[in-house]
């Protein structure tokens, strides 16, 4: 039966239709190959320049999703070099020079915790519910007598690719031998009370209370009660007082650490 039905097909028929399907074939590929050449990204030369001379992190500090979006926003012009800190003042400046803008070394910086309280605050209640301090925080202001006081859910611990933040003794501590100061940390804190400060400051405040010093008392034994000693102690006038909390202007700073032995509650740290 199958030699018959062989014998009943027409060989020229047969290869017709194999030479019709070889010239679709060919002619879909070729269509295929031309497409792909006209809808191709074409990968921007100075975005990719950029992307080189950036650190790589891809941390997010800078905003944006990664070192490649950046380096995109840069070459826009819709971003500023100064908003990428793990990135060396070498490579901003040869950064600089591909986008053909001045070039101006900035200070480095690092991260601090305005905050010691931790195990030595009080609590409104026992926690119990999602993990990380915004989800905390969204429940009654989180579990903290204090207002201002660091969550200690670890949130910034979870989001620095550097481990260079650790929730310590229910309180997010810096090691400023890790930190580069991307800023991650800074915007994942829902108290905002993590800050970047000059790296070559000796001191900071390691506190975010505006309460008085009573209420203060009654919430934290470490907190700052706003005697104003540090103030009356410095002998450059580098200390204030703004809202019942001292501030630091470091361009004033001597680093005599004379607020630092003054302080009762033992709320202004060394660096």
């Amino acid at each position: 039966m199958e030699l018959l039905l062989l014998k009943n097909i027409d060989v020229k028929i047969l290869l017709t239709v194999l030479g019709i399907v070889a010239v679709l074939a060919v002619a879909f590929a070729v269509l295929i190959v031309a497409t792909s050449k006209i809808c191709a990204v074409k990968t921007d030369e100075k975005t990719e320049k950029i992307k080189e001379q950036l650190s790589g992190a891809n941390c997010g500090g800078c905003g944006y999703a990664g070192c490649a979006d950046f380096a995109k926003a840069l070459a826009e012009g819709k971003a500023d070099i100064s908003g990428c800190a793990p990135t060396s003042p070498e490579n901003k400046k040869i950064i600089a020079e591909i986008l053909g803008v001045p070039f101006s070394s900035e200070e480095e910086k690092i991260a601090v915790v305005h905050c010691q309280g931790g195990d030595n605050a009080k609590e409104k209640f026992k926690y119990v519910g999602n993990e990380g301090c915004g989800e905390e925080i969204d429940f009654m202001g989180g579990k903290k007598l204090c207002p201002h006081g660091c969550i200690g859910s670890g949130s910034c611990e979870k989001n620095c690719i550097y481990n260079a933040v650790k929730v310590t003794d229910g309180v997010a501590k810096v090691d400023t031998a890790r930190c580069t100061a991307c800023g991650v940390c800074v915007k994942t804190c829902p108290k905002n009370i993590i800050e970047l400060i000059p790296k070559s400051a000796k001191v900071y405040i390691a506190c975010s209370t505006t309460c008085r010093g009573k209420d203060v008392m009654n919430a934290c034994s470490v907190g700052c009660i706003g005697c104003g000693l540090c103030v009356k102690n410095c002998p450059t006038l580098a200390i204030t007082m703004e809202n019942n909390l001292p501030k630091i202007d470091y361009s004033k700073c001597i680093a005599c650490h004379n607020c630092v032995l003054k302080c009762p509650r033992k709320c202004i740290k060394t660096l």
